[in-house]
């Protein structure tokens, strides 16, 4: 998954300044204590961030 995949879904299910928001203040155990934007400036995976995203919050299989 390339970021700017990435930065489409977490737009399309948050809506954009939810998701901006979430991606900057929210942390995921999963991530190892990071927000999604840490990660990815870390160098993890967008798909794996993305998935963690919708671990935490339910978002349905069919949209992952």
């Amino acid at each position: 998954m390339r970021l700017t995949e990435f930065w489409r879904l977490v737009h399309e299910e948050f809506g954009e300044m939810r998701g901006d928001s979430l991606a900057r203040d929210q942390v995921f155990s999963s991530l190892q204590g990071r927000s999604a934007r840490e990660a990815l400036e870390a160098g993890t995976e967008p798909k794996v961030v993305w998935l963690a995203i919708c671990d935490a919050y339910d978002v349905p299989v069919k949209r992952r």
